[in-house]
């Protein structure tokens, strides 16, 4: 995966004209801290299907991931195909860049091997349609900012698919702290096992890597793992990688997390956008999870 340069945007300073102050002035307001919601409720939490769960046991410690088939369906099908057959068990974390990314599921460890399945056809962005469970975060007019389960994607407005054919618009993920993005070479199609965890927003990535799924609980974790490009005699792996459905009954996780739909994440972007002010961005968002 290239490395992908950040373009630095130019700030436009306005001048002020000066008016004359007056004798005496009440000093000026101090605008209100945003305040966090209250604790989630019951009604603020969903149980994701175990079949769209990812479960990553490292020797630094458990990495569980929701994977978002409605962005990317065929990579997530790819995925869950070598999870389920044991291909990711004991490979190691081999190209770890600070600020940026963890990569790994090559069994080779050094970015030039993959799995015997075919590659799978890039799927940097995805049509949305009105019926897509999409929970806006920001309408900025010609774009509309929000997630699809735990995913933070940008679309066009949808009042531009009364004028599509399929009545849908484009949206692609957005790379923000903890979501999953597939390795690829210069051809967008090469796709195959191996793929990545973000430690950091890199917006740079949109619509040339397609993202697959999220960290919901780990992110930690991530964070942990050995840093180097290559790292140098890499230690740090998975140890072993299953869907939450393909663990026993008894063994299972219990995984819940909050439900972009309900009242306490409503408050939270709003926390949110009123911290940031101008500079919000879904990835300002926290998504808290349990996993017991």
């Amino acid at each position: 995966m290239k490395r992908m340069l950040l373009l630095a945007a130019c700030v436009a300073a306005l001048a002020a004209t000066a008016i004359a102050a007056p004798k005496s002035k009440a000093p000026a307001a101090v605008p209100a801290k945003p305040v966090a919601p209250a604790a989630p409720g019951p009604a603020d939490w969903r149980t994701p299907d175990p079949n769209d769960v990812l479960v990553i046991d490292t020797n630094k410690g458990r990495i569980v991931v929701e994977m978002v088939s409605e962005v990317a369906p065929l990579h997530v099908t790819q995925i869950r195909a070598l999870a389920h057959e044991n291909f990711y068990d004991g490979q190691r974390f081999f190209r770890v860049i600070d600020k940026f990314m963890d990569q790994t599921g090559d069994p080779q460890n050094n970015g030039q091997g993959g799995s015997s399945k075919p590659n799978v056809p890039a799927e940097f962005t995805f049509r949305r349609g009105p019926d897509l469970a999409f929970v806006m975060a920001a309408d900025q007019t010609v774009a509309e900012v929000g997630f699809v389960k735990s995913l933070p994607v940008m679309s066009q407005s949808m009042m531009l698919g009364a004028m599509t054919k399929d009545q849908k618009v484009t949206a692609w993920a957005l790379y923000c702290p903890g979501v999953m993005g597939m390795a690829r070479d210069e051809n967008p199609d090469s796709g195959n096992s191996q793929f990545f965890l973000m430690r950091y927003a890199f917006p740079s990535l949109e619509k040339k890597y397609t993202a697959w799924g999220r960290v919901i609980s780990g992110q930690d974790v991530v964070l942990a793992i050995k840093v180097g490009e290559p790292v140098e005699d890499p230690q740090d792996r998975m140890e072993r990688v299953r869907l939450l459905s393909d663990i026993p009954e008894k063994d299972r996780p219990k995984v819940r997390v909050i439900d972009p739909k309900g009242p306490w994440f409503k408050a939270e972007i709003d926390r949110a956008r009123a911290a940031k002010g101008a500079d919000f961005t879904a990835c300002d968002v926290t998504l808290p999870a349990e996993v017991k």
